[in-house]
Order: C-alpha cells, then sequence, then structure tokens
C-alpha cells in the first residue's frame, strides 16, 4: 500500500474498526501501532514478531540490551529498513515504509545519535534541509532563490516553541555550538517537521549533566505540544523520568511493558536481563518448575 496517502482518503471498514478500537480505549488514541513485526538478515533475527502500541501525547521509551533489536525495531519505523512480516499502522492505516523519506512523507521524524547536521551551515539551513523554501512571486520561481529571511524567522519559532534559551541567533553557524545545543537543532528540526512522530535515538548519550537536562525538558515541552515520542535511552534514571511508559526489548522480543509507577529502576533492568518477568517473577524459578513438569 502506499504510504503517502492523502488526508482525504477514507479508510476501509477494518481499519475504522482499529481506529474507533485504538480511541475507545482509556479515552486514549493510538496513533502508531505495530503488530507481529519481523525483520531478519539472513539467518539473524533481528525482531522476531515484536509488537508496539505508540498514542497520543505520550513518551514510550524503549530499553533493551545490546543486540535486543532496539535500532533494528527503530529503524523498521522509520524506514531505514523494510519489514519482512507483521503489519504497521498510522492512525488507524496501514503502512509499507520502503525508505526513510517514505515515513518523513507520513509524518514520523527520527533523530539519531548521528544528528544529521551539517556543521558549516547554519541553525536555520539545517532545520530546513532537503524542505529549503524558495521565495515568492518570480525571484523563486525564476532566479529560484531561497526564502533565507523566512526560514530564519520560522526556525527561530520552532526553537522557542520548545523552550530553548541558548539558541538566539538563526544564522550562527552549527559548528560553533555546543553538542547540547547541536542536540536542541537536530530535536527541533524533528518536532517542526515530525506532525506525527517524533523518534529519538540516544539523545543525551554524548552529552553532560547540564545538557543531557536540557533535553530531557525539551522531550517533556513536546510531549506538552501533544506530539508522541518514541524515547531509546540506556540512560535508566532519564527513562523513568520521562516515560510515561517503557517498552522492554530482550533477544528481538517485546519482554514486557511497564510504567515508572509500576515497577522500579532494577525491575526494569531485571526484566532486561531476563532475572525476572514483568508480573515480578523470578525467571530462573519459573524455567526450573518448568523443567520438572
Amino acid at each position: 500500500m502506499n504510504v503517502a496517502q492523502h488526508p482525504s482518503d477514507a479508510p476501509t471498514q477494518g481499519q475504522t474498526a482499529v481506529q474507533t478500537q485504538s480511541q475507545s480505549e482509556g479515552g486514549r488514541t493510538l496513533i502508531l501501532q505495530g503488530t507481529g513485526l519481523i525483520k531478519t538478515f539472513g539467518r539473524v533475527i533481528g525482531l522476531d514478531g515484536v509488537d508496539i502500541e505508540l498514542y497520543a501525547g505520550e513518551v514510550l521509551a524503549v530499553i533493551g540490551d545490546n543486540g535486543a533489536g532496539k535500532s533494528t525495531l527503530i529503524k523498521c519505523l522509520s524506514g531505514a529498513y523494510t519489514l519482512d512480516g507483521g503489519e504497521l499502522q498510522l492512525d488507524g492505516r496501514q503502512v509499507n515504509f520502503k525508505r526513510p523519506q517514505d515515513a518523513r512523507d507520513a509524518g514520523i521524524e527520527t533523530v539519531y545519535q548521528t544528528l544529521a547536521v551539517i556543521p558549516a551551515l547554519d541553525i536555520a539551513s539545517n532545520l530546513y534541509l532537503a524542505r529549503e523554501e524558495r521565495r515568492a512571486g518570480p525571484l523563486g520561481s525564476v532566479l529560484r532563490m531561497l526564502d533565507k529571511g523566512g526560514m530564519r524567522d520560522r526556525a527561530s519559532d520552532s526553537v522557542q516553541k520548545l523552550g530553548i534559551q541558548t539558541i538566539q541567533n538563526m544564522g550562527q553557524a552549527v559548528e560553533t555550538l555546543s553538542g547540547g545545543q547541536r542536540q536542541a537543532v537536530a530535536v527541533a528540526r524533528a518536532a517542526a517537521f515530525g506532525s506525527k512522530v517524533v523518534i529519538l535515538d540516544e539523545p543525551t548519550a554524548a552529552l553532560g549533566v547540564k545538557e543531557g537536562n536540557a533535553v530531557l525538558e525539551m522531550i517533556k515541552q513536546l510531549r506538552e505540544n501533544g506530539i508522541p515520542i518514541i524515547l531509546i535511552s540506556h540512560n535508566m534514571p532519564h527513562v523513568w523520568e520521562v516515560a510515561d511508559r517503557i517498552h522492554i526489548q530482550r533477544l528481538a522480543r517485546r519482554a514486557a511493558v511497564i510504567t515508572p509507577q509500576s515497577h522500579t529502576m532494577n525491575d526494569g533492568v531485571a526484566i532486561m536481563t531476563g532475572a525476572m518477568t514483568a508480573d515480578g517473577k523470578d525467571a530462573k524459578k519459573i524455567a526450573a518448575e518448568e523443567e520438572t513438569l
């Protein structure tokens, strides 16, 4: 099915039923849903029937040990990888992303650890990278001149909406910014164009305490603006501070979905490593009991 569908396209009866059911669950609107997602690399299994749900206005953290399938899951959701099986729905409509641009066209923006900013360009140019706007009239249509002033004004509005106070001059080169400020530029770009979902891959991994806290505040501001966020992180304190729900990956599968209120950080790590199940039972005792049966 074509990914970039026009908003006026009428959903099928089955799609309408899925959307109605998702919206009626606890009054929450289901924005993104993956069911039985499968991705393999030859004989290596990256995703083994993973389910994932993202609701409007929430921060869904994805945690797991190295090799658990976190990055593979995110790349499938963002179009960097194509799924080998399962079903992915956005706003109740099935989507099939073949490339990252398909996901962007559908309203999903991703900020990877590498940030993908160009240091030599200014902040506004980075925000509108590959989305440059031309000036109105013949200057834009004939001479193909860019609307640099307009892009700087709109870039400033995007930065201000996130409550970012450390960036004032949109004409400043990104190479002169700190690590936290560069992260802020990448997040602001995702927020400006991610109309449906924003995915953040380890946004605080290479930052100090002060800059990391600033990024967490940006995430909270995004949530207040109503944008659902998928947050991938190894930093457990950060996850428990901002996440509404926590999706735990283990051995290419979803081990559990918990909340910061229902489980402690130690519980989350125990589930992540296989030492405990989501209901608090000792995984080793359960395995031993099953062997004796």
